[in-house]
């Protein structure tokens, strides 16, 4: 099998890690920024708030994140949307895109939990259902969740009963990124410029900001891990046992953030800033 899907298999597959619930936090794999702290959620709201008074998004955008989990960080968004400017909760709307039907259920609940019937939740299971005029987009360690696949030295990784065999065949689209960011050795992140189209296609106008783990450039090292239980590990570590951690824990590894800005230049978006995530939440606002 190839390893991205093996990977896919892994985190969306019948049975897989995301297609149950999952926590996340002290009771869960691991930690995120939206797990820590309200402020995250927080500061992305003051931006949204700061591009609508400014006139680069109108009073009726469509706000709007991917991977949500429970739905914490987009109520977190709409809480501090209330306690800066309250009059905008009468003019955005709110949506998450959410492929499985129990995890809407969830987001659904935590949301009437929360708001009551004053905020109405929109749900897609894909970007390519959504049709609006104007967006707002946020998205929280995603890419590091899309299929990929790992090459090392003109070899490309196979997994076979749940081990690990290089190959000398490298597929020639995985070999094509691979020549055009001069990746010799790491994870060649698959998907970007399908999400990238659709994503652009779904909004006449539209902001997206994401966060996530990686670099600009390639480091040339194989960063895929996996983490069970707030332990780390390295997925050619003699501790991992595949067997067991597959499908119940999570695995992950760092994005090539040129790779992704390429991709969303290319289908038509204009790239602002790529910015460490404590520089971005200080620029938002969120002292």
């Amino acid at each position: 099998m190839n390893f991205s899907n093996y990977f896919n298999n892994w985190l969306y597959g019948v049975g897989g890690y995301y297609a149950n619930y999952k926590d996340i936090g002290k009771e869960g794999d691991f930690f995120t920024s939206v797990s820590t702290s309200h402020f995250f959620g927080g500061a992305i709201a003051n931006h949204l708030i700061k591009r609508i008074h400014a006139g680069d998004l109108p009073r009726d955008t469509f706000v709007l994140e991917i991977g949500a989990h429970h739905g914490y960080l987009l109520a977190d968004i709409i809480q501090f949307i209330y306690t800066i400017d309250p009059t905008l909760l009468e003019t955005l709307t709110f949506g998450i895109v959410e492929r499985f039907s129990h995890l809407q259920e969830a987001q659904l609940n935590y949301f009437k939990e929360s708001f009551s019937d004053v905020v109405q939740l929109q749900h897609f299971k894909d970007v390519s259902e959504i049709q609006k005029k104007s967006g707002f987009i946020v998205a929280n360690e995603i890419f590091d969740a899309f299929s990929c696949e790992i090459i090392h030295k003109n070899q490309m990784l196979t997994i076979e009963d749940n081990q690990a065999i290089w190959i000398d065949n490298i597929d020639p689209f995985v070999q094509k990124i691979a020549d055009k960011y001069q990746i010799i050795s790491g994870e060649v992140g698959l998907g970007y410029e399908n999400f990238a189209h659709s994503l652009f296609n779904a909004f006449e106008k539209s902001e997206f900001v994401t966060f996530d783990y990686g670099d600009i450039a390639p480091r040339n090292d194989i960063s895929m891990r996996i983490y069970s239980k707030h332990k780390t590990y390295p997925f050619f570590d003699e501790e991992a046992d595949l067997a067991a951690l597959y499908a119940n824990s999570d695995i992950t590894y760092d994005v090539h953030f040129g790779h992704l800005i390429d991709a969303f230049k290319e289908c038509g978006y204009t790239h602002d800033k790529y910015l460490t995530q404590l520089a971005a939440l200080t620029d938002f606002g969120i002292t």
